[in-house]
């Protein structure tokens, strides 16, 4: 069970309780039909869960209420101790009817969490380490579409990815969207908004398009 602050009311203490108990329920019997799951795992009301088959969980995962976790892909999904999606985060893989080519998975760290409202397109391999905080409304997408043949469209043309590194001990700010080919170097912090298409590198502070060393702040 979570440890709730002290300044909570018994009422509140209870209501928070009733719905844990209730998320572990649900991750009880929607759990056991996962690749491997350890025990406890919360489910949120509304989420969906599917290709079950490719989803690795480890101890004290949470799926909150409405969040889509898509297992459709090559290398599964692999979630590591304590990881949180949030609300309403999507993780997609690969299209929703598995046309064209089937994507590459996630893998998550221990103690690492996305906030509510994500996006996590992992059809190029993603890989986030550990102690990494992802604020609302982030999208991370592995993959681009091929677009230098002008006399075809752009959607004949297919896509190429790279993927995407997140590095131990980062924290994504709120709106954040980082792009194909990106690695976000270990103590990062990138400011709420900001767009990333390019490396950043290790304990370095990003925002407002303008990037200030670790050693600065």
């Amino acid at each position: 069970m979570p440890h709730i602050s002290e300044q909570a009311t018994k009422q509140d203490k209870l209501f928070i309780y009733a719905k844990t108990l209730i998320k572990i329920y649900r991750g009880l019997y929607k759990g056991i039909t996962l690749k491997k799951v350890k025990f406890p795992l919360f489910i949120g009301r509304n989420t969906s869960i599917s290709h079950k088959q490719n989803i690795f969980c480890g101890k004290n995962v949470k799926f909150e209420d409405y969040s889509e976790i898509q297992g459709l892909s090559r290398n599964g999904l692999h979630f590591g101790n304590n990881v949180t999606i949030g609300r309403y985060t999507s993780i997609r893989p690969s299209s929703y009817y598995g046309v064209g080519q089937i994507g590459y998975g996630l893998q998550i760290g221990d103690n690492s969490s996305i906030g509510p409202f994500g996006f996590v397109g992992c059809s190029g391999k993603i890989l986030i380490g550990k102690n990494v905080m992802i604020g609302p409304r982030v999208s991370l997408f592995a993959e681009n579409h091929n677009f230098s043949d002008i006399s075809t469209s752009i959607k004949s043309q297919g896509v190429n990815n790279k993927g995407i590194i997140i590095e131990d001990n980062c924290w994504i700010g709120s709106g954040v969207i980082i792009l194909d080919g990106v690695t976000i170097g270990h103590g990062s912090v990138i400011g709420a908004g900001t767009l990333i298409a390019k490396d950043v590198p290790a304990n370095t502070i990003v925002y407002d398009k303008r990037i200030k060393s670790e050693k600065q702040r």
